[in-house]
């Protein structure tokens, strides 16, 4: 038995067309499938970017406007070798801002490397995409991709506030003398401020769920 590509009218399909003994006995029509939590995780990035996010793919123009046309992106660039990828996430990138590139397949990885942060897919990820990520989402939800970001600003703003505090005590007792109950309070005070800024995150998925089972 065999099976080769066939022409088909429907461009957004791969055809298949499965011979035996070098004679046709069957066609099959393969077409991805759309995972269901893709337009929330575009419509929860575009949200904490501000930015609508862009479509880069390999795939042919029809077959990435019916994606497109389902998750709500507007920028689709299609037929996409991996170096067409690299070039569209660097273009941004000149202009001074910074882009997150989320992929799971081989032709990702270049594209992974050259962005300011890369997100893999897990479970459906590449080997090459899963070592030249910055980050990998274990779980096969798109939607841990925004809970990615957000916990990537909490950390970044932790970190701030732990190191103003510690800057200013230090600062507080070259200059002068620093009490030790001071140190203390200041120290642990910090602590309990990032430990506050922390559970946030708990009240922002709380708010999540309501709204989904209120849905």
């Amino acid at each position: 038995m065999h099976v080769g590509r066939a022409d088909t009218p429907d461009d957004d399909l791969t055809t298949l067309q499965v011979s035996r003994d070098g004679t046709p006995v069957g066609t099959l029509a393969l077409a991805d499938r759309l995972r269901a939590d893709a337009a929330p995780a575009t419509a929860a990035l575009t949200t904490l970017t501000g930015t609508a996010p862009a479509l880069l793919t390999g795939d042919n123009a029809p077959a990435a406007a019916r994606v497109a046309t389902a998750t709500g992106i507007t920028d689709v660039r299609a037929d996409l070798l991996p170096e067409g990828k690299v070039e569209a996430v660097r273009e941004p990138e000149r202009a001074g801002r910074k882009v997150l590139f989320v992929g799971d397949g081989v032709n990702d990885a270049p594209a992974l490397a050259a962005a300011h942060a890369g997100v893999a897919t897990g479970r459906a990820g590449s080997d090459p995409a899963l070592e030249t990520a910055d980050a990998v989402v274990v779980r096969d939800e798109l939607t841990a991709v925004p809970a990615v970001v957000r916990l990537s600003r909490l950390v970044q703003q932790n970190l701030v506030i732990a190191g103003t505090f510690i800057t200013v005590l230090v600062l507080r007792d070259l200059i002068g003398h620093l009490p030790l109950p001071l140190g203390v309070a200041g120290h642990e005070g910090s602590t309990v401020l990032v430990g506050l800024n922390g559970l946030r995150l708990l009240r922002e998925s709380a708010r999540r769920s309501a709204g989904a089972q209120e849905a």
